[in-house]
């Protein structure tokens, strides 16, 4: 079970790196949840949740049209039988890179709630 959860993972970072916004989308059950300080920040009607596929439609189209040099750089995956803790490196060309760790909870082969912290 593990390795099929950091598999998906590997598909998320995938999708997301080359902005395939339909191939993230898949990933994630219509009514999952995502939490992000980003979000705080920029939509702060939010309090950074997030709720449904078409909220981080959104949400990420927004990311991708802003910041088109964006890129996650995996510095590690650890999985057990419904979580993936991943660490990486958020990229973008003029700014500092920014340590990242996100935790994706998986159930039924989708994820269903997403949290991120920013280092």
């Amino acid at each position: 079970m593990p390795n099929q959860l950091q598999q998906i993972a590997i598909k998320w970072f995938d999708a997301f790196n080359t902005k395939n916004l339909e191939k993230l989308l898949e990933l994630y059950d219509d009514e999952a949840q995502h939490f992000s300080p980003k979000l705080k920040i920029r939509q702060p009607e939010t309090n950074g949740l997030i709720i449904g596929k078409e909220a981080m439609r959104v949400w990420w189209q927004d990311a991708f049209d802003r910041l088109p040099t964006l890129h996650y750089k995996v510095t590690s995956l650890t999985a057990n039988t419904d979580r993936v803790f991943m660490e990486y490196t958020r990229q973008v060309a003029g700014e500092p890179d920014m340590l990242v760790a996100e935790v994706l909870e998986i159930k039924d082969g989708k994820i269903v709630f997403s949290r991120v912290y920013h280092g």
